[in-house]
C-alpha cells in the first residue's frame, strides 16, 4: 500500500538539478551478526540482507518515490538481490520482503534460502522488469560485493531523477567491519536521513535475532 504526500516537488530546490542522485558510504560493525550466522548455520548474507532491508524500511524518505509526477510513500520496500550459484554459472535477481512478526527470523531466513534456490535450479522464475519501471516500484536495490572492501562506491543510474535506493555491502574486513555504500534521491533524502539508515541498521547487525518482532517490524526502532 501507499500514501500520496502533500509535497510540492517542484519546490524541491534539487528537482531542476542535471541529476538528483548521490551516495554515501560508511562502515558497520558486524560482529554480533556474524557471531549469530555462525553459531545458529545461517547465511551471513541473507542475514545481511535482512539488516540492510529492515534498515533502509526504518526510514520513511527512503520509501518514498514519484509517480505520475506526485509523490507518495508506501508502507513497506521489498529487496531485490542478484544471486548466483556457487560455480557463478547462473546468475538470476530475487524479491524477498522484510520479515514479519508473525515469523521467527530463522523461519524467514529459511523462506529465503528457498525462494533463492528454487530460482537457481530453474524451478521458478527469477525476478525481472524492465529498469525505468523499477522506480515506481515498492522495491530497492541490493547488491553484495563480497570480494572487495570498499571506501567508496559510484552506482549507474537509469535516469538522471531515479528515486529507488541502491544498497550496496561489501567485503568483511578482518576486524569485522563492513563497507555500505547508498545511493538516493535528493528530493526526499538528506544527510540526516543517511545517519537514521546508519544508526537503525548497526542495530539490527548488533541484535538480528530481533528483527522479527513487532517494535521492529513497524520500523520504529
Amino acid at each position: 500500500m501507499m500514501k500520496e504526500l502533500d509535497f510540492n516537488i517542484r519546490e524541491s530546490p534539487f528537482s531542476d538539478f542535471f541529476t538528483s542522485r548521490y551516495s554515501m558510504s560508511f562502515r558497520i560493525d558486524i560482529q554480533k551478526a556474524w557471531e549469530y550466522s555462525k553459531d545458529n548455520d545461517l547465511s551471513f548474507f541473507i542475514v545481511s540482507l535482512a539488516c540492510l532491508l529492515c534498515g533502509l524500511n526504518s526510514v520513511p524518505e527512503l520509501r518514498r518515490r514519484i509517480i505520475g509526477g506526485k509523490a507518495f510513500e508506501f508502507d513497506k520496500i521489498d529487496g531485490i538481490t542478484p544471486i548466483m550459484n556457487e560455480d557463478e554459472s547462473v546468475f538470476e535477481e530475487m524479491r524477498v520482503s522484510p520479515p514479519t512478526e508473525s515469523e521467527s527470523f530463522e523461519n524467514w531466513h529459511d523462506k529465503v534460502v528457498d525462494i533463492r534456490d528454487s530460482i537457481l535450479e530453474g524451478k521458478t522464475k527469477g525476478f525481472s522488469i524492465g529498469m525505468t519501471k523499477r522506480d515506481i516500484e515498492p522495491i530497492a536495490n541490493f547488491s553484495c560485493i563480497p570480494w572487495v572492501d570498499f571506501d567508496t562506491l559510484v552506482n549507474c543510474i537509469s535516469e538522471p531523477h531515479q528515486i529507488q535506493p541502491l544498497i550496496t555491502w561489501g567485503k568483511v574486513s578482518e576486524n569485522k567491519k563492513m563497507p555500505i555504500a547508498i545511493a538516493i534521491n535528493h528530493i526526499f533524502v538528506y544527510g540526516k536521513h543517511i545517519g537514521q539508515f546508519q544508526t537503525n541498521t548497526q542495530k539490527y547487525f548488533n541484535n538480528p535475532n530481533t528483527i522479527h518482532n513487532s517494535k521492529n517490524n513497524k520500523f520504529n526502532i
